[in-house]
């Protein structure tokens, strides 16, 4: 790809990012971070999407029950103690005294029931939970319980749950809103303010230190313990110019590349005042829709498995060699507790004429596919082209259609027909808190009705899914692993385009860089 050079870009670039950031007041400034986010900020509700940007700004604003640390450890994070009774089957828990919402008011156990019951209705592992027999009740102010009908042996696990639907707390007249569409309202207890009267979609997204957090005593680690900041203002900024972004890096005008482009990633590395690091593991996702032709039919879905090359895929996205696997066969992430190859091996090598044989006997004959191609985000952009070449190669009638990532996020929600503004695929990337169990991973919910968009419906994978879940027995439980991936490349909810670790890139005197978790830009951690 031909790139004009840095230093030419530079006068462009300070121009551009002086303009977004407005001129500079005359007395003292706030201490201000600046981080070039990886997506326009669209949807400021967490509880109604899984794109990454929404949870980002989720964690910024909010707070949880219980937070993973550094360790993948449930901790309590709003909750001061807690109790089990030896089934498993009733739970109480207490609030920490003296928490409060950005607006002043407290927070009480009517706003974590009405939380907690809107998230039991978005989530894969709230749905399980509710599946469960899971009733939660306010005693008092501080004060509430869980009751199961079943054992539940993932409780705090969902109450942790990093990503994909975190179990944020928010206000009860909030979490009592419909689900149908997002919230337009952001008040929670969490580390910072939004600044609704700066936000300006497309360009900037703005916080401020929330005055009425309380914090936890532990320090910080992952999620977990506190997100007391030490900066006074963040600005999301965003710049999908890699060289205007990386020019304002490199001449100290942000702090931060949350994901830094891969083809950037070397270079950098030679910066002495830049420093880039492995932002944890990830996996790109080929999603196709399953309610409209031809992948309705799962021979159709199977074929595109069949004509994938998660090298070639891995390859065009542009990570260095140290940073890409070359093939990838679990459904989870190789390398994690959940890595299987059951059900992999026909799919190991692409097989262009299994493919085409697959896709005629799904009776398909040609008709359009619409396919949503990123154009704001390199790596997701190249998966996107990839995808289209894959799918042309085997025979479809594709039409590509280019848009930003935000667009995409909010147009995968139609369940229209794509000759009506629906879709047909489009390509996305999970962390490994989004991919590494048949719980977590909510790509592989087949639960018709309730999944994610892509709407795969599937009674055995689901069954395997349920049974995994409910299972103590470790034997066992490898067992419905492994079936869980052999039934899930028989029906291919998605298919798993290859495994990678991102990067992210920060101005070298910024201190805490060490301690950001699983490429989650955890700010509160950050110092200068």
């Amino acid at each position: 790809m031909q790139r004009r050079s840095l230093a030419a870009l530079a006068p462009a670039a300070a121009l551009a990012l002086g303009a977004l950031l407005g001129a500079p007041p005359a007395l003292a400034q706030p201490k201000t971070l600046r981080i070039v986010a990886h997506a326009d900020l669209k949807i400021l509700d967490p509880t109604f999407t899984t794109a990454y940007i929404s949870r980002n700004f989720g964690y910024m604003v909010y707070d949880t029950l219980f937070a993973q640390d550094a360790r993948s450890q449930p901790k309590p994070q709003m909750v001061e103690k807690y109790t089990a009774s030896k089934d498993g089957l009733a739970w109480t828990f207490t609030l920490r005294p003296g928490l409060k919402f950005s607006d002043g008011s407290a927070v009480t156990t009517a706003d974590v029931v009405a939380s907690l019951q809107r998230w039991g209705g978005r989530d894969s592992i709230g749905r399980a939970m509710g599946n469960a027999g899971a009733q939660w009740k306010a005693v008092d102010a501080r004060t509430f319980t869980l009751t199961l009908k079943e054992p539940f042996g993932m409780v705090l696990e969902g109450l942790a749950k990093p990503s994909g639907f975190p179990a944020v707390i928010m206000p009860e007249r909030l979490a009592k809103l419909p689900t149908t569409s997002p919230l337009a309202e952001a008040i929670g207890s969490g580390p910072f303010v939004f600044k609704r009267d700066e936000w300006v979609p497309g360009n900037k997204a703005v916080f401020v230190k929330n005055p009425n957090y309380v914090a936890r005593s532990e320090p910080p680690s992952g999620l977990a313990g506190s997100k007391q900041p030490h900066f006074d203002r963040v600005e999301w900024l965003y710049l999908p110019d890699a060289n205007s972004a990386t020019a304002a890096l490199k001449k100290g005008e942000v702090d931060y590349i949350e994901q830094l482009p891969p083809d950037y990633i070397n270079p950098l590395r030679q910066d002495p005042h830049v420093k880039v690091k492995p932002a944890g593991f990830y996996q790109g996702f080929i999603v196709m829709n399953q309610l409209h032709p031809p992948f309705n039919n799962p021979k159709a879905r199977q074929a595109l498995a069949h004509a994938v090359s998660q090298e070639k895929f891995m390859a065009a996205m542009g990570y260095p060699l140290d940073m890409r696997m070359t093939y990838c066969a679990s459904y989870f992430i190789c390398g994690g507790p959940n890595e299987t190859a059951a059900g992999a091996e026909p799919f190991r090598k692409p097989d262009l004429a299994k493919a085409k044989q697959l896709l005629a006997e799904s009776g398909y004959k040609g008709e359009k596919v619409v396919v949503l191609v990123p154009s704001d985000v390199t790596y997701l952009n190249a998966e996107g082209l990839m995808i289209v070449q894959a799918m042309r190669s085997i025979g479809m009638n594709v039409d590509a259609q280019n848009m930003d990532w935000a667009s995409i996020g909010a147009r995968r929600a139609k369940k229209d027909a794509p000759a009506a503004g629906g879709w047909n695929v489009y390509v996305t990337v999970a962390g490994q808190f989004d991919v590494d169990s048949p719980i977590t991973n909510a790509y592989l919910s087949a639960a018709c009705g309730t999944s994610l968009p892509g709407w795969p419906c599937d009674k055995p994978l689901d069954e395997l899914r349920t049974a995994w879940l409910k299972e103590t027995n470790p034997a066992k439980r490898r067992q419905l692993l492994d079936a869980f991936q052999q039934r899930a490349y028989e029906a291919v909810p998605y298919v798993n385009a290859g495994q990678y670790s991102p990067a992210f890139a920060a101005r070298a005197d910024l201190k805490g860089l060490d301690k950001m978790w699983n490429g989650m830009p955890t700010v509160w951690m950050l110092d200068r």
